[in-house]
């Protein structure tokens, strides 16, 4: 099951030099230096954990991507731009909104209107749409699987953002070799369900082991509180801070309120080559990582 809300609602900036890693196909250690306008983080309106609504869906921003111009992204789920019922999970069997649909970034978000926008951007790939267009496999792990893409913040709103994860900080870079059963991980959803309360959004949890069918492209865990629908696309770190990858869906068999999350690794390496975004790459935290839970 899918965790996009699809509700009918009623209805000062810091320069910060980051010197990050660039990752290709697969991750690299060549190192690239790139200067990019961030706002601090205890004051940033748009950062991992910003409310997300497409169309009156709403979802979770996860992390923060630049490109190789100077452009800034968001990263949510790809079914929450889907037009199916939010039980849809295969990619290359559903429709989505059009690239270049506009999302907004919104805070305090509920059940009784989607609080306050504190931002705009418009939709820049989405694995849904891209697996279509390439014509992948509907039976491959991919398409089951990858669940990812990624919205444009506009000119006016990049300074608006910071990449760090708010209560625990980081991302310090990209997870690459999955994870074991009793593994810490660390999130940040931010569900309107929660009526704003975004106390309520930090979360930590165990792994239970990566399942060798899927080809690594997902992680079945258990959170405390688990994530619920609006949470999609959640950011999950490891204990050392490092991006495992993104909420995409509910488990309801044979593990009640179990959460899956998509491989971020093989997803960004997804859309480093086919989303036409050149020098693509995640973004780290410029708060250090401190998972004081």
């Amino acid at each position: 099951m899918r965790l996009t809300t699809k509700i009918a609602v009623a209805a000062a900036s810091t320069t910060v030099a980051l010197a990050t890693s660039l990752v290709g196909a697969a991750p690299s250690t060549a190192a690239v230096t790139r200067t990019t306008a961030f706002a601090p983080a205890a004051t940033a309106q748009i950062a991992p954990g910003v409310q997300m609504y497409t169309n009156g869906a709403q979802c979770t921003g996860n992390f923060v991507f630049t490109d190789s111009s100077g452009g800034v992204y968001v990263g949510y789920a790809a079914h929450c731009a889907g037009t199916g019922a939010a039980t849809d999970t295969n990619g290359c069997l559903n429709e989505s909104v059009p690239i270049g649909t506009t999302v907004t970034f919104n805070r305090g978000g509920s059940l009784l209107g989607e609080g306050t926008q504190v931002g705009t951007g418009t939709l820049a790939y989405s694995s849904w749409r891209t697996m279509r267009a390439r014509g992948e496999d509907p039976a491959s792990n991919t398409c089951a699987y990858n669940d990812f893409a990624l919205v444009k913040v506009s000119a006016a709103d990049v300074g608006k953002v910071n990449p760090s994860i708010p209560f625990w900080g980081g991302p310090t870079g990209i997870d690459t070799d999955g994870t074991v059963a009793g593994d810490r991980v660390y999130s940040y959803g931010n569900s309107s369900l929660r009526a704003g309360i975004e106390l309520l959004s930090p979360k930590t949890g165990i792994s239970l082991g990566d399942d060798a069918a899927d080809g690594g492209w997902s992680h079945p865990l258990y959170t405390v509180t688990p994530g619920v629908p609006g949470d999609s696309g959640s950011a999950f770190v490891s204990a050392d801070g490092k991006a495992i990858g993104t909420l995409s869906t509910l488990g309801l068999a044979p593990l009640p309120l179990s959460n899956n999350i998509g491989d971020l690794a093989k997803e960004l390496a997804y859309a480093q080559q086919h989303s036409g975004i050149a020098g693509l790459q995640l973004t780290p935290g410029t708060e250090p990582f401190d998972p004081i839970l």
